[in-house]
């Protein structure tokens, strides 16, 4: 099933620790619903910018969320949100172009490095409705993300 021209709900749903757990990931109706909608306003559009777009982290069901120590109430498991990089492009850039050029409801730069252009991902939600259009910058320390408003890059 396509979420979009390019992107399938096989993609989307696909994990490595779900595999490995033998948990189902399968979203429900409302959630490929919202698939659809983040896929066609934000990352197909991404992909039609700078080409080819990969997905580090897109759907998790309530136990996949838990096996992987995702937040309750992460939009990974509405089908709202998904980590992406463009390779060969910074990620700085890439969230920037989403920020200029995208509606959408939250963009996370996460764990970028100044001296590593390709370090770390693109956090990127959107949802039926109001979005908030906040823009933050993830650090991690002690293996927790620290936010700081806007986009930046830490080292």
């Amino acid at each position: 099933m396509q979420l979009s021209e390019n992107f399938t709900v096989t993609e989307f749903t696909k994990s490595q620790t779900a595999a490995r757990l033998g948990i189902d990931n399968m979203p429900t109706a409302d959630h490929l619903e919202n698939a659809k909608r983040l896929f066609q306003n934000v990352v197909q559009k991404v992909r039609d910018h700078f080409g080819a777009t990969v997905i580090n982290s897109g759907y998790r069901g309530a136990a996949l969320n838990k096996a992987v120590g995702g937040a309750s109430t992460s939009q990974h498991c509405n089908g709202e949100a998904a980590d992406i990089e463009v390779p060969g492009v910074a990620n700085y850039d890439v969230a920037k172009w989403i920020e200029d050029n995208c509606e959408y409801d939250q963009l996370i730069l996460e764990a970028a490095k100044k001296d590593d252009p390709s370090a770390g991902w693109v956090h990127v939600s959107y949802r039926e409705g109001a979005n908030r259009k906040q823009s933050l910058t993830a650090v991690f320390v002690n293996g927790k993300p620290i936010y700081s408003n806007g986009l930046g890059v830490y080292e």
